[in-house]
């Protein structure tokens, strides 16, 4: 695992994590989605929910924790994007920290993407 300037934690599919969650508050979790909305793959230029990007939020007291993984293994802005998505999601009222983790399974594909995106790029 790795850390980021500022903070944010890269876990690789060798990493577990054993946490208890209590279920998300659907407002908080309305507005960590939009937040995350905001957030741009920066090669493909659509938000990382539309893409399908975001697995699973996790949500403990005001802890967050986002798995999420990325269009391609080797993506050069990967650092910067886990960065945007935890500043973002830390500007949430409510939310006490958020820790990113990068998850390669299930690998992402276009499948993934709502239809809105689809049709953006193309693929409908």
């Amino acid at each position: 695992m790795s850390t980021s300037k500022s903070g944010t934690k890269i876990r690789g599919m060798a990493d577990t994590m054993e946490t208890t969650q209590a279920p998300a508050s659907g407002d908080l979790r309305q507005q960590i989605d939009a937040q995350l909305t905001t957030c741009r793959d920066p090669e493909i230029g659509l938000d990382i929910m539309s893409l399908g990007l975001v697995y699973e939020v996790g949500i403990d007291e005001g802890n967050v924790l986002i798995k999420m993984t990325l269009t391609a293994i080797g993506c050069p802005w990967a650092q910067d994007l886990f960065d945007e998505v935890k500043t973002k999601v830390e500007e949430v009222p409510g939310v006490n920290s958020c820790t990113v983790e990068l998850v390669y399974s299930p690998p992402w594909s276009a499948d993934m993407m709502s239809d809105d995106a689809k049709m953006e790029l193309g693929f409908l």
